[in-house]
């Protein structure tokens, strides 16, 4: 997620140099074309960009809107991941309970709290299609990591986990049924938020509405030229790649935002999130070694 400032004019001008270069050079063949050969039928009068532009505007101001909807939800959805991971963590430590204090069952607790963090890291690497055990194995037993080692998706292997040890905890008399379906209930909605996260992944964005609305801009960008030489005469370059970068900008834009699980810095910063519900889940578990949150050394956080 990019952050609010110091982000480098490198980074937002880098996204659309090529084109920015291929704009300019465009540019100066047709002013040198108008000025110094003369061809003056190649102008059109300014009403006709002027129209195509407010019509690409608009285009791209659908589109944007439909790009931070997808980022949104997806923060939205990492936010009740949040909840549900404290929820969890504190439905564990204050409703199971060892029946006349026959066992010590702060291990089991612990595990279940561990295992959750781990599922965190887990479905946030697994949305940017990096593996997670390596990442996820200190948290985890021996037996568990090889468990979660045969799922293609990890995460739905640490969710399996969760089920089978709650329903252990019943057997054992450690939750009582209305204690385990309040549990269960967490654990459904983690479910819920896992699946909305891969929904988003796996749904890809209309390319052909995409496609459409690039040609349209192109086109644009194109005829640009030829509305603005009777305008502004030498100035004209410039002005076109001013406006022309604001065009691609924001099409750019909508193009990183559209994706917010894929390893850019324009992401949902599920590893930073996962940072701070591991801190509080440890702090819950009053564990000597708590994390930081992260505190981002760049102009981004992932």
């Amino acid at each position: 997620m990019l952050l609010k400032k110091n982000i480098p004019i490198a980074y937002v001008f880098g996204k659309i140099k090529y084109e920015i270069t291929f704009v300019a050079l465009y540019g100066l063949l047709v002013e040198v074309l108008y000025q110094h050969y003369h061809i003056t039928s190649i102008t059109i009068p300014i009403t006709v960009t002027t129209v195509l532009g407010t019509i690409i505007s608009l285009l791209l101001a659908f589109r944007s809107n439909q790009a931070y909807d997808r980022w949104w939800e997806a923060r939205i959805i990492w936010g009740a991941i949040v909840n549900d991971s404290r929820t969890l963590a504190r439905q564990t430590l204050t409703l199971m309970e060892s029946p006349y204090g026959q066992a010590d069952i702060q291990p089991f607790k612990n595990r279940m709290i561990n295992r959750q963090i781990a599922w965190c890291y887990a479905l946030g690497k697994g949305l940017r299609n990096t593996d997670p055990l390596p990442l996820i194995r200190k948290f985890v037993n021996e037996d568990e990591y090889e468990f979660v080692k045969d799922f293609e998706n990890r995460h739905v292997g640490l969710i399996q986990l969760h089920a089978r040890d709650l329903n252990n905890a019943l057997k054992q008399g450690w939750v009582n049924p209305y204690q385990q379906i309040e549990l269960d209930k967490t654990l459904t909605r983690l479910c819920d938020s896992m699946g909305k996260c891969e929904r988003i992944k796996n749904t890809v964005f209309p390319s052909t509405y995409s496609l459409y609305i690039h040609l349209a801009l192109m086109f644009f960008i194109l005829l640009l030229p030829f509305g603005l030489l009777d305008l502004f005469g030498f100035l004209m370059v410039p002005v076109l790649v001013v406006l022309s970068a604001c065009f691609l900008l924001i099409e750019k834009m909508a193009i990183h935002l559209q994706d917010p699980f894929e390893n850019k810095p324009t992401d949902t910063p599920v590893l930073a999130i996962t940072r701070n519900i591991e801190r509080d889940l440890k702090q819950l578990m009053s564990e000597t070694y708590v994390p930081q949150a992260h505190i981002p050394d760049k102009f981004y956080i992932l």
